[in-house]
């Protein structure tokens, strides 16, 4: 067994490159302690990270994303990407949390499994240099498999980490990451594609409907991550599940003082409301439960809803007849 050099901290995303750069680091003797922020509405899947912090040995803290991350959604300092995704200041907010453990542990420095040239926004050579700088730790944040491009970390120059045998990784190509998977071991992985929400322009929609709107808690936003979205009025949204899957997922992320909907005599998606619950905005809801059901068009239904919270009590509402034009109007 490897002499263990340090003790380092790095994130792990469930990813092919976070978990090569861990696996690279433990293989020169260094204890690694990986870190996952789990995000309401993404990026990554804990259980994944889970399955890949075990398969390479290492423990896992699972931190939870904190409201003051809305504050970032509300104003990057270093701006947006192509949709609502300030890449740049939140990979200084995670390696923030990751320095935070860092210290806690008393651990010698941090690294990521970024790979210059991979992404257009936060893996450019000036922005990993940004986010070294504003997140409080220079010299400390390693690139493990892009080092051989980086200027050297200080666990390189005090010999805490063997430059020459880091990998030399560049571009968005993943052949020598495979490679290097094949040869390490490393297989629980996910595969490439999906990435964070906050780039795909649907979903960044949403997360700026809801902040303008005065969101001030990050879980109430994990619903936007769901199903169809409509904003009925400045109150009030609705969300209705797609598939079972998404149906289970609106009750269970359902927060006190929701309404959720749900035909028992007609097969139909469930829906979440959001907002004001007059008779007319229950029964606009109970509408969408219909038109997105095999009755769409058919005489107005009844559609069984509750508020969401330790006691509830079922009533039955009469779905409102949408039109086209009216649904279609308040999808976001």
């Amino acid at each position: 067994m490897a002499k263990v050099r340090c003790q380092a901290v790095g994130l792990l995303s469930g990813g092919l490159d976070s978990a090569l750069a861990a696996a690279v680091l433990k293989g020169q003797g260094i204890e690694v302690h990986a870190v996952f922020i789990e995000m309401p509405w993404g990026c990554g899947k804990s259980g994944r990270v889970r399955a890949v912090a075990e398969e390479l040995g290492v423990p896992l803290k699972v931190i939870l994303l904190g409201d003051d991350y809305l504050e970032i959604l509300r104003n990057p300092r270093f701006g947006f990407g192509s949709a609502f995704n300030p890449c740049i200041d939140c990979h200084i907010y995670m390696i923030r949390q990751a320095a935070g453990y860092m210290r806690e542990l008393g651990a010698e420095f941090v690294f990521t499994g970024e790979v210059l040239g991979q992404r257009p926004m936060s893996q450019r050579f000036q922005a990993l240099q940004c986010v070294e700088k504003e997140a409080g730790i220079p010299g400390r944040l390693l690139r493990p498999l892009s080092a051989a491009f980086l200027e050297p970390t200080l666990p390189e120059q005090q010999g805490l980490v063997d430059r020459s045998r880091l990998p030399a990784i560049e571009g968005r190509s993943r052949k020598v990451q495979y490679d290097l998977a094949r040869r390490l071991g490393v297989t629980s992985f996910a595969q490439p594609g999906g990435g964070c929400l906050l780039t795909e322009k649907h979903f960044g929609a949403r997360i700026k409907d809801v902040l303008s709107r005065g969101c001030e808690y990050i879980q109430a936003t994990a619903v936007l991550g769901l199903g169809r979205y409509f904003r009925l009025d400045e109150r009030t949204f609705v969300i209705v599940g797609r598939d079972e899957r998404e149906n289970a997922k609106l009750q269970s992320y359902a927060v006190s003082g929701d309404v959720l909907f749900r035909s028992e005599t007609f097969p139909g998606p469930v829906a979440l409301l959001r907002g004001d619950d007059s008779a007319e905005t229950l029964a606009q809801a109970a509408g969408l439960v219909q038109y997105h059901s095999k009755l769409r068009g058919q005489p107005p239904a009844e559609v069984v809803c509750w508020r969401n919270g330790p006691v509830s009590e079922r009533r039955t509402v009469q779905a409102a007849e949408l039109a086209y034009e009216q649904v279609n109007g308040w999808l976001i």
